[in-house]
């Protein structure tokens, strides 16, 4: 393939799949649909996993750190990630789905690489049974800039600043449930948290063991 054929494929192993695998250019598109299911597959368990721990530390709300009597598994937590999909596809724009979400994943790979990097020297105390070396959250938090930066600057839209304002917007349920936990948001979530633990089945994990 020359490098104009490159550029013009809209799928370049299809492309390449046909001019060198034929007869059997079809297998291409039946290991990318076997990579594709693998990678949705390991997205739900982690993302999933990630959203109950994050309720059982007190991130979120504490019904996300239940877990099912019955299958033993963080049900409420994956049912609030299918949520979150649905709303995802709502505008059936694959390419905008996947730029605004790359976007937003990188942007937390460096702020992680970079939280890491200061609680280096800020926390030198912690117990690190597994120890990154700073060069590679360095080069992870230069990667992650430079994959923020270059949409932006390549093609500047406005969707990157309501991804920016949604991402920040969590903050107006973070402060008042979270960090500060005032009284009335106990008195609000309370009940809330006992109907839908009723409707789906599930208790806390300390209780399940």
């Amino acid at each position: 393939m020359t490098a104009t054929e490159l550029l013009q494929s809209p799928a370049v192993a299809v492309t390449f799949g046909d001019r060198v695998l034929y007869p059997l250019s079809w297998v291409v598109p039946v290991f990318v649909i076997f990579s594709t299911f693998g990678a949705a597959n390991g997205s739900c368990f982690t993302a999933g996993r990630l959203t109950y721990v994050a309720g059982r530390e007190g991130h979120m709300v504490k019904i996300l750190s239940y877990i099912s009597l019955k299958r033993y598994t963080p049900s409420p937590a994956l049912i609030f990630n299918g949520i979150l999909a649905v709303f995802y596809i709502i505008p059936a724009d694959i390419n905008t789905l996947i730029n605004y979400f790359s976007f937003t994943q990188w942007a937390f790979y460096g702020l992680t690489a970079l939280a890491l990097i200061v609680m280096r020297f800020t926390r030198k105390e912690l117990k690190r049974p597994v120890k990154c070396p700073i060069p590679i959250a360095v080069l992870v938090m230069i990667v992650s800039c430079y994959l923020v930066l270059a949409p932006i600057i390549d093609k500047p839209e406005l969707e990157y600043l309501y991804c920016t304002i949604f991402i920040l917007s969590g903050l107006l349920l973070y402060f008042p449930f979270v960090h500060r936990r005032f009284s009335w948001t106990r008195r609000v979530m309370r009940p809330i948290t006992m109907h839908l633990q009723l409707l789906m089945e599930v208790v806390p994990p300390e209780k399940n063991e």
